[in-house]
């Protein structure tokens, strides 16, 4: 018993607490899941949980280049719980641009390494610490903030670095939910008073932000605008992105013609832009902002400057601004950004908010997973699955 006089709570299809003391065996030892170090404050802790080094399995990096080289899947040791750990059994996980941008080491947010990638994903609680409160086996949970480590099997983290959710939303919305549909909404919101009726324009509209804006403002009674990059399956991406509660669909070609003018004579110019692309598609974007018009920057595919002209600047008075979900979450309370993820969560259960398209993707088939998400024009977004 704990000195609350509680045993640590367990999920029961899974091994843990209670059948650590049979598996601190010297073969165990050395095949590597726990050190002998380890298994003293396993052996002095009442929340340790263990699990066979086969199922324990992360992907790591320990420098900072491609992907496809620095990434490797490794038997991980799952570090002993405390009293405010909470055990998690990985189910999904997203490969995400800013994932890869991490491993690179081009974000604003690097771990130390070696790291485990993975920012975003939902797990399934296993074992809890006697101190934890909010959360208990059985319950789905995504990660509070940046840099967790997602991809992987299994983990310990403390309670407050995950968030409580509800389990009756399908998987892919779920491991999902974290990124995308935040930066979308947060956008949506923060930046103009929009009112039903009004219109937005997006460029990279078929990337899971662009995606979580067309559903979340076809909610709001917002219309959209939305610019993609011309390609073979053009048709099928239109309807796909029609049948997401997109109103307009064009090439970024099409943008550019003169004809557009004539565009804004059934519909108002847009008073939010959302740029993901910069260079000419941004400027793009803002030639077609009306007067006093905001132009929110929150990536840059093409790795281009944003370029705005004088003039639009002067007589038009437009804004422009960034956006980075992790600033955002420092400037705001734990709370809010829960509340946040249940205003999701409820249109998701309303039909307002689904996956974008994905392909599931075994963990140890990641190498497949990592080149297909830096392929160009792929509309699906990589899930590994654990």
């Amino acid at each position: 018993m704990t000195s609350r006089g509680r045993q640590p709570q367990c999920w029961p299809d899974m091994w843990v607490c209670s059948a650590l003391s049979r598996a601190l065996t010297p073969a165990r030892l050395r095949r590597g899941l726990l050190s002998a170090s380890d298994c003293h404050r396993a052996a002095a802790s009442p929340y340790a949980a263990s699990a066979e080094p086969s199922r324990v399995r992360a992907l790591v990096y320990g420098s900072h280049g491609d992907p496809a080289k620095v990434v490797e899947l490794k038997n991980v040791e799952l570090a002993a719980m405390g009293g405010s750990d909470v055990r998690v059994r990985m189910l999904a996980a997203p490969i995400n641009p800013s994932d890869i941008n991490m491993i690179q080491g081009n974000y604003g947010l690097l771990p130390r390494l070696p790291a485990v990638g993975g920012n975003e994903g939902v797990g399934q609680v296993v074992a809890v610490g006697s101190n934890v409160t909010a959360l208990k086996p059985g319950d789905w949970v995504i990660p509070a903030g940046a840099g967790l480590g997602t991809w992987r099997t299994e983990a310990v983290f403390g309670e407050e670095a995950l968030i409580g959710i509800p389990s009756d939303i399908p998987l892919q919305s779920a491991a999902t939910l974290g990124v995308n549909p935040c930066t979308a909404y947060r956008m949506l919101m923060d930046f103009e008073q929009l009112q039903p009726g009004d219109s937005v324009i997006q460029n990279a509209s078929n990337s899971g932000v662009g995606q979580a804006v067309i559903q979340i403002a076809a909610a709001l009674g917002l219309r959209t605008i939305n610019v993609v990059r011309d390609r073979p399956d053009l048709p099928k991406l239109t309807d796909r992105l029609k049948d997401l509660g997109a109103e307009h669909v064009i090439t970024e070609e099409d943008l550019r013609k003169p004809e557009m003018r004539h565009f804004f004579k059934d519909m108002p110019q847009p008073r939010l832009a959302l740029n993901c692309v910069g260079g000419k598609s941004s400027t793009e974007l803002l030639r077609h902002l009306a007067p006093g018009g905001t132009m929110v920057t929150y990536g840059g595919m093409a790795k281009q400057p944003v370029i705005a002209s004088v003039s639009l600047l002067i007589f038009k008075d437009l804004k422009l601004r960034g956006f980075w979900l992790s600033q955002w979450k420092k400037d705001h309370s734990p709370a809010q950004f829960k509340e946040l993820i249940l205003t999701l969560c409820d249109l998701v259960h309303r039909g307002q908010l689904r996956a974008p398209a994905c392909t599931e993707v075994p963990l140890q088939d990641y190498q497949r997973a990592l080149e297909a998400s830096t392929k160009p024009f792929v509309s699906t977004k990589q899930i590994l699955t654990m």
